[in-house]
């Protein structure tokens, strides 16, 4: 067994998937955030700035700022709903049409009457956009939540402008998920601001044809990518009770699956690593991490078995 984001043809593409700007609370203009990503080596961002009143509603048009290198994915980060907690709903919508209805959400608070977030989600996806749960611990946000949305692709599982306030985590909600048999992936993101040095710690990276939006989105949309804080992940195989991976220099090989299933190796800065099921041999789903000599990590999408 080969997940598709490795049997595919085509190549990686690394992208933020949850950028801000000056559109909404960022602080860099939607051409400087853009420029400064190409810079660093990205092939393509989404500016997700805030759909709330207060900053009248923004979906950013960025068509102007792709290039031969470089493109872009028009998106937002929604809200509307409330949380258990009180407070509201985050969502990040990638590949939302210029055009798409805002949801009535004045400000950053949960209102009596609003759109559910559900609601909001399902019209997300309905015109195509790939959605994901934004930084759930950094919300608060716990399983039964999630359990009342139907309808999302990913859980942004690694934000790094959360995880600087030590709050980027999204890991249990996302195998407690699983464990229910909810078939969803991860993503990891920036959520930059450009406040502080919260840019390029976390990234996907897309597997396409080419680098152009709807080939990205499509293979988004079919869990065709890889997340990463810098490991690459070249190849990840499952064949008679052993993972096989091989990446860049990796210290350890880890395999999570199931309530308390998890079992990991040492792997002395190898490009070239296999495990062998035994505590997660009876595991419905694992997901591979690997981790390189500076505690940097790279995922992979659950893989169901």
């Amino acid at each position: 067994m080969q997940p598709e984001a490795f049997s595919m043809e085509g190549r990686f593409f690394k992208g933020n998937l949850h950028t801000h700007s000056n559109k909404s609370d960022g602080i860099l203009s939607p051409s400087e955030v853009c420029k400064r990503y190409e810079n660093a080596g990205y092939d393509f961002i989404s500016l997700t700035d805030h759909l709330v009143g207060r900053y009248d509603y923004p979906i950013v048009d960025t068509k102007e700022f792709r290039n031969q290198n470089f493109t872009t994915l028009i998106g937002a980060e929604v809200h509307s709903g409330s949380m258990l907690n009180g407070e509201l709903w985050h969502l990040v919508a990638v590949g939302l049409p210029l055009n798409f209805k805002p949801p009535k959400t004045p400000d950053f608070s949960a209102l009596p009457g609003m759109e559910t977030a559900n609601d909001l989600a399902k019209r997300c996806i309905d015109t195509g956009a790939f959605l994901s749960i934004a930084h759930p611990q950094w919300s608060g946000l716990v399983l039964e939540d999630a359990l009342s949305i139907d309808n999302f692709h990913a859980v942004e599982c690694y934000n790094h402008g959360s995880a600087m306030q030590e709050r980027g985590d999204g890991f249990t909600l996302l195998d407690t998920l699983l464990d229910r048999d909810r078939r969803c992936n991860l993503t990891a993101a920036d959520d930059a601001h450009f406040k502080k040095r919260d840019f390029f710690r976390g990234w996907v990276m897309v597997k396409a044809l080419e680098n152009s939006p709807d080939a990205l989105l499509s293979s988004l949309k079919a869990g065709n990518y890889y997340s990463s804080q810098g490991p690459e992940i070249h190849d990840l195989r499952y064949e008679n009770d052993m993972v096989l991976v091989r990446s860049s220099p990796i210290e350890r090989l880890v395999l999570c699956g199931k309530a308390t299933t998890s079992q990991y190796i040492e792997c002395q800065n190898n490009e070239f690593n296999e495990i062998k099921l035994v505590r997660c041999r009876n595991s419905p789903w694992i997901r591979v991490v690997v981790i390189d000599q500076f505690g940097r990590r790279a995922w992979s999408n659950p893989i169901w078995l």
